[in-house]
Formats: C-alpha cells, sequence, structure tokens
C-alpha cells in the first residue's frame, strides 16, 4: 500500500519532486500540474494549466519557478503562488521531452527538434539543432557540467551530443536495447548524480549503465518480463529506481490486465557499475 497517493482525472504523464523534496508536482492529460505538499500533509492544488495535455515539468530551483512542457505547443513557467504563468514560450511543435541542469535546458519536440535556452535568458532560443537520430525523440539528459546532452530515441539508439562547436568532433550515436531483428525503444536517460556516468532503460525491460568519456558499457542488466518506461537515481546514486509494466506501444488491444502489473524496483549499484573507466588501450599511468 501506498504512504500517500494522489489521482488525477485523467492519466498522469510526468512528475517532479522540489529539491528540497517536500513537494511533488504531476501534470497528464487533464492539461493540468498539481502541487502536492508532503511535508504539511495538505492537500494538493492546481498550480499550472495548458491546452492540451502536459508531458514534462520540471522544478527550476535556481530561479524559483516551474517550468511545464505540453502538446498544444508551448513551455510555461510558473510561480506556484500565481494563478497565470510568468511567461509563455512557443515550441516549433509538441513537447515530448524536457531536461534541465541550470542554466542549461534542453527540450524535445515532435519532428525531432532539439531546442536549448540558456535559462539566465530563457525567453530566447540559444540554439535549434535536429535530433542526430533519425526517429523521434523519447528522452532526454543534459550533461551534470552543462555542455551537452544525451537524446534517446524509440528507435533503440541514443545520440551523445556537445554544444560547443569546437567540440563536435565528440559527438557520436550507439545502438542499445535491441535483441536480435527487435527494436526497442529507449524510455529513460539519467546520469549518476556522483560518477556522472548514465542509465539507460528500455522497452526490451532492461537498464544498462554507460560510460560515454570512455564510450564504454559498464554493466548491463538481466531483462525484465515487461518494458522499463521510467527510471531515477536518488540523490547520491546509491539507489536507482525504475518501474516496470505494460508501455502501450502495442496498443490496448495488447493490454491484459491479468499479466500487465505494475512494480517498482530499486537496485543498489556497485561502484564498479557505476563508475568510469579509463579508454581502452590507455594506460593508467601519468
Amino acid at each position: 500500500m501506498p504512504k500517500a497517493s494522489i489521482s488525477h482525472d485523467q492519466p498522469v504523464l510526468c512528475s517532479a519532486w522540489k529539491d528540497d523534496g517536500t513537494t511533488v508536482f504531476s501534470g497528464g492529460c487533464d492539461k493540468q500540474v498539481k502541487m502536492w505538499p508532503l511535508l504539511s500533509g495538505g492537500q494538493p492544488v492546481t498550480v499550472a494549466m495548458h491546452d492540451a495535455p502536459v508531458k514534462e515539468v520540471a522544478w527550476i530551483q535556481q530561479m524559483n519557478l516551474l517550468v511545464t512542457g505540453s502538446w498544444d505547443k508551448t513551455l510555461r513557467y510558473w510561480d506556484t503562488r500565481q494563478s497565470n504563468p510568468v511567461h509563455t514560450q512557443q515550441l516549433p511543435d509538441r513537447c515530448y521531452a524536457l531536461t534541465v541542469q541550470h542554466p542549461l535546458m534542453v527540450v524535445g519536440t515532435a519532428d525531432r527538434n532539439l531546442i536549448v535556452y540558456n535559462l539566465q535568458n530563457p525567453q530566447t532560443e540559444f540554439k535549434r539543432i535536429m535530433s542526430p537520430l533519425k526517429y523521434q525523440t523519447r528522452c532526454i539528459a543534459a550533461f551534470p557540467d552543462q555542455q551537452g546532452f544525451l537524446v534517446g530515441s524509440i528507435e533503440g539508439r541514443v545520440g551523445v551530443h556537445h554544444l560547443d562547436d569546437a567540440q563536435q568532433s565528440k559527438n557520436f550515436t550507439f545502438k542499445c536495447h535491441r535483441e536480435g531483428n527487435d527494436i526497442y525503444s529507449v524510455n529513460s536517460l539519467n546520469f549518476h548524480p556522483v560518477h556522472h556516468t548514465f542509465a539507460t532503460a528500455g522497452s526490451d525491460g532492461a537498464f544498462n549503465f554507460w560510460d560515454k568519456d570512455s564510450k564504454q558499457r559498464l554493466k548491463a542488466m538481466s531483462r525484465c518480463n515487461q518494458p522499463i518506461p521510467c527510471s531515477s537515481f536518488n540523490h547520491d546514486g546509491s539507489i536507482f529506481a525504475y518501474a516496470v509494466c505494460y508501455d502501450w506501444s502495442k496498443g490496448a488491444e495488447n493490454h491484459n490486465p491479468a499479466t500487465a502489473k505494475t512494480h517498482v524496483y530499486m537496485h543498489m549499484p556497485s561502484e564498479q557499475e557505476v563508475k568510469g573507466k579509463p579508454r581502452a588501450g590507455t594506460s593508467g599511468r601519468k
């Protein structure tokens, strides 16, 4: 049984914690975002509204603002004490993914657009690029050092992209979450908060740990019997949490309520699973 729960009128598509762990935000197909103050035990209140489902939500601690991305093709910034957004930013298409590592924010939309913002000037696009991946964007994760980002697609592939034009030679893509001829979506990308390696989780039911700098897979986990739609590290990277359930990728006709159970698991990674390794062919001596 959950310790506490709230509900929306329609499916929930996104959620985020406030940085101090006191509050949870959740948004979805009812076109609104609710703020749930856990510490005070208060009732959830609606703090953001859109004209279409809300796909992404993030709390920006440095600005004391909530940012929401919607299928109505807008980003909206909210002071949770006010009923109207403090700024609305038009997007080229529907918001599919969003990542914040202040002052860097990257938004992925339909049609493979990736829009980069410098949150010190959030009303202006810093850069707009086409995804290095040929298929629909599913997830994005900003580098911890804000120098670039990862992008994952529905076609079992991840792109590693640097923002600095002088660093473009370091960009690359790689295949993952594939089994023979079967190709699965990359649903979640998470950087380890200490070692800055990263995890991918996919619709094949597997999660893997990777080191982008040495271009190596650090650990491949055995597959679950259902897809992993989302995942996250805790604050110090000692726990990797992931959800296992049907992801609706094959439609309602393939949803079997009898077998489609929803579980949340926690994995405690060892240091060797998540600590980066020197690139092959280099010695450890200086």
